[in-house]
């Protein structure tokens, strides 16, 4: 029943990316607000419901590992796998925007998260995410929202009014499009989760190792539909944006919710994760920065990079 299960949540996804797409596109339109900015923002936070859900539960219940692990594991499966197989569909244009202004603070948000978590090497004593560390994470997060409602608002006036389509826009339509997508994304998502914890708990993998592969691939599920329909869209900035916004997402208020609830024991393995979120990011701000795109042969290298985590996690577990 379980595969079943998963099978109907991997068909709801794809449905609901579609729709969740058009409509957030046709909205920025509308609004006048560049389509990046819709995929940092209400692309990114709604195709993270499934990480914060996770994360936030796991915190409640005292699994810190799962939190963080699901965390540190979508961050890297969204870079890494998402655009890398992204790019090789289709090449990502990164608007120049996001490589020296989003991608760097998604590069901060993933240094300061190790700092915070390497309590072992720093103060020799359990790594541990205490609830200052949470309204750290919060305090960088609001910085973010304040960036991005400057940005929409120097950007909406600056729009072009010819960049409007003429023709009138059934507004509610497309509303109706973006929250029954995103509502359908983040139910097949949890439909996914759910079922393949079941599936990978009785082939006997642990914690740590579900909530680094099957946890994190499968909350990373809205944004890896969503950016390749996005990108098959001609659509690559909520693809590109959708990706930094979701991690910046992911970083700063998921863990900052969940450590404000509730202080997370880390488990100080996760630290050679956080750097390799680290390392990823950086290569993502290289790649970005001489192209300003992301090439398929990037997108390939990207790609072997996943297979190459996944190979030492695996082996390291």
């Amino acid at each position: 029943m379980a595969y079943v299960l998963l099978l109907i949540g991997f068909l709801i996804l794809v449905k609901g990316a579609d729709f969740f797409v058009e409509g957030a596109s046709e909205i920025a339109t509308v609004l006048r607000i560049p389509p990046l900015l819709i995929g940092l923002t209400i692309v990114a936070f709604g195709t993270s419901a499934p990480e914060a859900a996770v994360s936030i539960t796991a915190a409640i219940n005292g699994t810190g590992n799962l939190a963080v692990g699901n965390v540190v594991g979508s961050n890297l499966v969204n870079v890494v796998f998402i655009l890398g197989i992204t790019a090789l569909i289709q090449p990502l244009v990164v608007e120049r925007q996001t490589v020296i202004k989003e991608i760097p603070f998604a590069l901060l948000g993933s240094v300061v998260l190790f700092i915070l978590i390497a309590d072992k090497y720093l103060i020799q004593s359990d790594a541990l995410l205490s609830r200052g560390d949470g309204l750290i994470l919060l305090t960088y997060f609001a910085i973010f929202l304040y960036y991005i409602f400057e940005v929409a608002k120097n950007s909406r006036e600056k729009f072009e009014l010819d960049d409007l389509d003429p023709a009138p826009v059934n507004v509610v339509k497309y509303v109706l499009y973006t929250v029954g997508g995103l509502a359908a994304i983040i139910f097949g998502g949890d439909l996914v989760v759910k079922n393949a914890i079941v599936i990978a708990m009785s082939l006997g993998m642990s914690e740590t190792l579900v909530g680094l592969t099957i946890v994190a691939v499968g909350t990373s599920l809205p944004e890896l539909i969503t950016s390749v329909t996005a990108a098959m869209k001609n659509k690559s900035e909520i693809a590109v944006g959708n990706i930094i916004g979701s991690n910046i997402f992911n970083l700063f208020f998921v863990l900052g919710i969940a450590a404000s609830i509730r202080p997370i024991v880390v488990d100080s393995v996760i630290l050679m994760d956080a750097l390799f979120m680290i390392l990823s990011t950086i290569i993502l701000f290289i790649f970005s920065h001489t192209h300003s795109k992301i090439t398929r042969a990037e997108g390939g290298a990207f790609m072997l990079m996943y297979l190459g985590y996944m190979a030492y996690i695996l082996i390291r577990n």
